[in-house]
């Protein structure tokens, strides 16, 4: 299969696989967003949706944005074969995930810590758009709120700096995000409801059994790296040169 198919299918299963971590982390941050709405929109469900969409909407720019500088900085690396070391770099850190979020390496939270400096200059900028009034409030809350330290989102752009370029690792980003909607979108709407599988040892157990898994699968697949970034020699150029 080719390598940046597989990072997609890859980053995809990741956001769908943490969902147990994805509404105990976001699902408290999702849940103060709306309960900043008016009443009159919380109350309804269909009134709320669009904002919860724009929070999340945002948070996927985000996610895309951070997949380019991610691939801005390691496309020189691909370029002279080092997709191998960051594939087994980003299987390394999926199984630590995978670990920790089974509750086996909670030594991976210190992970978190990487994305604390960003976050602390962000977060202000995030309070000028609270209590949320508008749709348009809603999106640029869910743009900082793409940035909040989370060792799940650090395995994903892992994953996406074998992508080759920072068009395709964004892409590996997004791929993530939406993954990760099932969980958020209904964390937002659905809070109460979600919450108690948070707290859930075993689902979380089984989801950090299906990210190592994932993760050594990973590892072991096949993958054609020369296909991924165009620098495969076509037959029939390679007989027109030889003759």
């Amino acid at each position: 299969m080719d390598a940046i198919v597989t990072s997609y299918i890859t980053a995809f299963l990741l956001g769908l696989f943490s969902t147990v971590h994805c509404i105990a982390m976001c699902g408290s941050v999702i849940g103060a967003l709306t309960l900043s709405l008016p009443v009159e929109i919380r109350e309804s469900q269909a009134k709320m949706f669009p904002f919860v969409f724009n929070y999340n909407l945002g948070r996927l720019l985000s996610y895309g944005v951070a997949g380019v500088i991610v691939g801005i900085v390691s496309s020189p690396l691909t370029a002279f074969n080092g997709h191998l070391v960051l594939r087994y770099l980003s299987v390394i850190v999926m199984i630590a995930m995978g670990l920790y979020l089974a509750g086996w390496f909670p030594k991976f939270a210190r992970m978190e810590r990487m994305g604390a400096p960003i976050w602390r200059w962000l977060q202000p900028i995030g309070q000028k758009f609270l209590p949320v009034k508008t749709k348009s409030q809603a999106l640029f809350l869910g743009l900082v709120w793409g940035w909040l330290p989370c060792g799940l989102v650090y395995a994903a752009l892992a994953v996406a700096s074998t992508a080759g370029d920072p068009v395709k690792a964004s892409l590996v980003m997004l791929a993530f995000g939406a993954g990760t909607l099932p969980a958020v979108m209904g964390a937002g709407l659905f809070t109460g409801m979600l919450a108690s599988l948070a707290r859930n040892a075993q689902l979380r157990k089984v989801a950090g059994i299906l990210i190592i898994i994932m993760a050594l699968a990973t590892a072991l697949w096949p993958m054609d790296y020369h296909t991924q970034h165009g620098d495969s020699v076509q037959p029939n150029e390679h007989a027109h040169h030889t003759m």
